[in-house]
């Protein structure tokens, strides 16, 4: 079974992979605020819509190709989307590694902020292929 494109724009699209099942964002180079904040959310809404019919249902970050975030998008991460994304269902995140180092340390900073938050409680992992990630996030969430 392959992944379907659920919805595309030009710095990123969201996918669904019925196997694990997930839906997957897949960052596609540089997205300004509005656009990741913009993806973020469309994500978020096609999680909830689908939560409803299948469960479990876990969250993939496909971060190969992802340029830096910005630390108010990070903040925003933290302290708004986490937490509606907790109170979404999500639990569990798993990475694709970014592959240049501003990439990486964004990734790194999600992560940190997500161990130290007490608001909610999100698993987070880092895998080397796109496999190896559903891989781990199919064994999570079943």
């Amino acid at each position: 079974m392959s992944d379907t494109v659920v919805h595309a724009e030009p710095y990123g699209r969201m996918l669904f992979s019925p196997e694990v099942p997930c839906f997957i964002i897949s960052w596609q180079g540089f997205a300004n605020s509005e656009q990741f904040r913009f993806l973020m959310n469309r994500g978020l809404e096609l999680y909830e819509a689908e939560a409803a019919r299948t469960q479990p249902l876990g969250w993939l970050a496909d971060t190969r190709d992802v340029q830096a975030v910005k630390p108010a998008d990070q903040e925003w991460m933290r302290t708004d989307w986490n937490i509606r994304a907790h109170n979404a269902g999500i639990r569990h995140v798993s990475f694709v590694v970014p592959e240049t180092v501003f990439g990486q340390i964004s990734v790194q900073s999600y992560t940190h902020n997500v161990a130290e938050t007490n608001a909610y409680e999100i698993e987070t992992s880092q895998h080397r292929t796109l496999q190896e990630a559903k891989d781990w996030l199919k064994a999570q969430i079943q």
